[in-house]
């Protein structure tokens, strides 16, 4: 199997991520990626797009815990999603 590019490393240990790879992770400038050891090989992947902090902010806007349903719950996530992280 050929590799989708390669990337070479510099003398500071920075590596250039090839466009192609880029487009196929959706990712640009200021993205975080994670490496991950799986067997022998190395895995570069998307970090995820939002911290656990992130979904306890939109469950609990208040800081204190109530009994919600599912679907208030969802909703609240929806509600923090879109308002701290629309794209204009």
């Amino acid at each position: 199997m050929a590799p989708i590019a390669q990337s070479k490393l510099t003398a500071q240990g920075q590596v250039s991520v090839p466009a192609e790879v880029r487009r196929r992770l959706g990712v640009g400038p200021g993205a975080i990626l994670e490496w991950d050891a799986q067997g022998g090989t190395i895995v570069v992947r998307r970090a995820g797009r939002y911290s656990s902090e992130d979904v306890h902010r939109a469950v609990f806007p208040k800081g204190r815990p109530r009994t919600r349903a599912v679907a208030q719950l969802k909703a609240g996530i929806r509600r923090y999603i879109k308002k701290h992280h629309a794209r204009g």
